[in-house]
């Protein structure tokens, strides 16, 4: 059996987990959620590239990605930043889908799994 390996555990959560030769990050979401789409999407996929790079993964490695929209109407606006984001031929399967987020100005919640 590998060993388990939790960046920055909490009571709840961890922000992510490397195991078996993955890292399973939990939803980042934007620091300022006073911003407009554009910019809390651009804010979590930078958390997401910093968290990757600490489980020694990059966005070049990204197996899945589960993104959650308050709104769908904000679908084209987040897929620009994405599109720009994501490295050409290694895009991930991806899922996204509406929901209500936990903080009624968050518009955006981003979970991936990556290989190291």
């Amino acid at each position: 059996m590998t060993d388990i390996h939790r960046i920055d555990p909490g009571p709840r959560l961890c922000e992510a987990t490397v195991h078996g030769g993955r890292i399973h990050c939990s939803g980042m979401i934007p620091e300022d959620t006073s911003l407009d789409i554009t910019g809390q999407v651009t804010q979590a996929l930078a958390e997401i590239d910093s968290l990757l790079a600490r489980g020694g993964s990059d966005r070049t490695k990204i197996l899945s990605a589960v993104i959650w929209l308050a709104d769908i109407g904000d679908f084209a606006a987040m897929n620009k930043v994405w599109d720009a984001w994501v490295v050409p031929g290694q895009a991930p399967a991806r899922a996204t889908v509406e929901a209500r987020l936990n903080d009624p100005n968050m518009k955006v919640e981003i979970m991936v799994v990556a290989a190291i």
